[in-house]
Order: C-alpha cells, then sequence, then structure tokens
C-alpha cells in the first residue's frame, strides 16, 4: 500500500516502502510509457562488443525494464575501436534476434553524427533513415535533438521533425543541449502552429554540475510537464566513487571523470557522498582508532542517521530530474533514472506497438 512503511532494508538498515521503486511501474513520456529506468547505449559497439551489449540488454529487459537510450553518434568506430560497430546496430540486432521490437521504447538522437551534423530540415530527415536502417525497425520512438543548431531557426527543426511524426517515423519528440530561451521559442512554436512538441528533455545535470539545469532550463520543463532524462548522470562515472585523490583508474572516462578532483566541488561532493574519505572527521578517528563524538557502535546507529544506499526514488513533479542511478545518458553508458511528470496518461503499451503518433 503506497505510503506504508515494511522493513526494506538496504546496507545501512533504512526503512524504506515496499513500493518506493519497482522497475514494472510505467511512467508516461508523450504518448510512450516506460521504466523508471533507461538504460544508455553509448558505450555498445565501443568498450562493450555486441555479445556482452546483448547480454546487458537481455539482463535489463528481464529486470522490467523496456527504455533504451542511444544516439546515430555513439559508435565505437568512431573511436577507433578495430571491431567495433555503432550502437544503433548493436540495438537492431538485439531487438531482431529477440524479436521483441514491440515491448520496448528507443530513444535515439540527431546531430552531432559526424556525417549528418546540424539540425537542417534536410539533414534531420536523411538523418532520421540512417537511423532507422541501423537499429533495423520501422520507427523511432523518442528523436531527440542531440546539440542545438543555432544557425538554423527552431520554426524549421521543429516543422522537419513534425513531418518525421506525421511520416509515422517518429512518435514522440525531445531535445538536448539548448538554452533556455531556445527550447521556449520551440514550445512556442509548436503551440502557434500546431506541430509536434517536445514531450522530453535531456539535459547535463548531476551533483557537480547542477546549473546546466536547475535555474531557467528546470523551470521551462516544470512549466510545460516535460519529461526530464539527465546525462552524465555520475559525472563520467566520478559520482561512482571509485575515483580518489591518488588514485589512478584505468578507464576511457577516467581523464574526464579526474578532472572533479581537482575542483572544490569536486572534492566536496566527494567527501559529502563518502564520510570515510581521507581527510575528513570520520575517517581521522577510524585511522586512529577512536569514536566520533556522538557515534554509537556499528549496528546500533539508529535508522534514521543511517544513509540509505538501496533502490531509491525521489518523489518528482514536472520537469524534477530524479535520483539517477547510473546511466543516464550518453556518456556514462550505465543506467538512469527517467523523470516525467505524474498525472500524464500514456497512450497505448509499453514499447512502440501501434505506430507512429498521429500528426
Amino acid at each position: 500500500m503506497i505510503g506504508r512503511r515494511h522493513s526494506v532494508r538496504g546496507r545501512y538498515g533504512r526503512g524504506m516502502p515496499d513500493n518506493a521503486f519497482t522497475m514494472t511501474r510505467r511512467r508516461p513520456v508523450g504518448r510512450l510509457s516506460v521504466s523508471p529506468l533507461c538504460l544508455g547505449g553509448n558505450v555498445f559497439g565501443w568498450t562493450a562488443g555486441e555479445a556482452a551489449s546483448h547480454d546487458v540488454l537481455d539482463a535489463f529487459t528481464a529486470a522490467g525494464g523496456n527504455f533504451i537510450d542511444t544516439a546515430d553518434a555513439y559508435s565505437g568506430i568512431r573511436h577507433g575501436v578495430s571491431d567495433g560497430s555503432d550502437s544503433e546496430a548493436v540495438i537492431g540486432n538485439w531487438t531482431a534476434a529477440r524479436g521483441n521490437r514491440d515491448d520496448v521504447v528507443i530513444a535515439t538522437k540527431v546531430g552531432a553524427h559526424p556525417d549528418r551534423k546540424g539540425l537542417s530540415a534536410a539533414n534531420i530527415k536523411a538523418a532520421a533513415d540512417d537511423s532507422l536502417r541501423r537499429l533495423r525497425t520501422d520507427r523511432i520512438d523518442l528523436y531527440y535533438t542531440h546539440f542545438d543548431d543555432e544557425s538554423v531557426e527552431v520554426s524549421e527543426i521543429v516543422t522537419a521533425l513534425d513531418d518525421l511524426v506525421r511520416a509515422g517515423k517518429v512518435r514522440e519528440i525531445g531535445a538536448s543541449n539548448l538554452t533556455p530561451e531556445r527550447l521556449a521559442a520551440s514550445l512556442a512554436f509548436s503551440a502557434e502552429s500546431g506541430t509536434a512538441r517536445y514531450a522530453a528533455l535531456q539535459p547535463h545535470y548531476n551533483l557537480v554540475s547542477r546549473d546546466t539545469y536547475e535555474g531557467p532550463l528546470s523551470g521551462l520543463a516544470e512549466q510545460h510537464g516535460l519529461a526530464v532524462m539527465p546525462y552524465f548522470a555520475l559525472a563520467s562515472g566520478f559520482l561512482t566513487g571509485k575515483y580518489r585523490p591518488g588514485r589512478t583508474e584505468e578507464s576511457v572516462r577516467s581523464e574526464r571523470a579526474s578532472k572533479h578532483l581537482e575542483t572544490e566541488r569536486g572534492r566536496r561532493v566527494l567527501a559529502a557522498l563518502d564520510p570515510d574519505l581521507p581527510g575528513t572527521r570520520r575517517s581521522f578517528a577510524r585511522e586512529h582508532r577512536h569514536r566520533v563524538a556522538a557515534e554509537p557502535p556499528d549496528g546500533d546507529v539508529p535508522d534514521r542517521q543511517r544513509p540509505y544506499d538501496g533502490p531509491a526514488e525521489r518523489a518528482t513533479g514536472p520537469g524534477r530530474a530524479g535520483v539517477d542511478a547510473g546511466r543516464g545518458d550518453a556518456a556514462d553508458g550505465g543506467v538512469g533514472l527517467t523523470t516525467v511528470p505524474p498525472g500524464r496518461r500514456a497512450e497505448g503499451g509499453a514499447g512502440g506497438a501501434g505506430g507512429a503518433a498521429p500528426g
């Protein structure tokens, strides 16, 4: 029963409602119905080969997930991997092999592929056809503009996306990496012209990069009821906890992630997340075999004093980014929490069954 507390305990023992988080509870993104976690496919065909990627996709869907994020620019080939492949192709091969295309919701993006850069109407439409071919499907469930192209009027961009929706090639549209002004102008044009409207926003947002979403952008998302799926949710892995001062990590993202250790904000966030970090009050006490004042022995710490690191879901409203469990995106290649406004009913079943959204 919602709101009733049961004895569901994480490592630190704090009770959480037994229905606080479930992968099978779907959320609406426009007409789509998606799992609360979105699997980012950035590493597919790059640091994860096709077989390993398919194993990840199998595990994700077996756990109840149905929402997969990729982009036409995600590719091991363009990272110089000798046996690499395009993320979209990896996903397309997987859905073809499993016969489960109607059971999953696939989001991809346009504007950053080296052969299809920009958001001119012609390029958007050509890139969509390329993505459909690689994904081995007849429709893209959620189509994002990956990076804004300010050389193109929002009217041209939105009209081109609307043409794809009317043609049945795209179901819902979204935006990433654009200013509040351009987002507002895009939404206003859709309202005035009756064209397809952005249903989702994918901003750069995490604990070490809050101003990239909080403020005018989050205000617009809340005002217009946009679903929000942050990317760089783990700050390229920095927020996983494995990056520490004086420690070297072997990862394709280590250079970017470790830069946060050089900033005051990064160090403060790390210290807040990890009280055992060398130099903090708690770690000093442990090193000298003393108890921190007022800290009961392990095992006796009241629930209210312990941090919770089990499954979590923050209560969210329109435009509010929720707890992220790894993905979100683009560069982390993990899994992240999808945040959507409550009360907007999804139409149709999970996945892309039912064809394109009506024009």
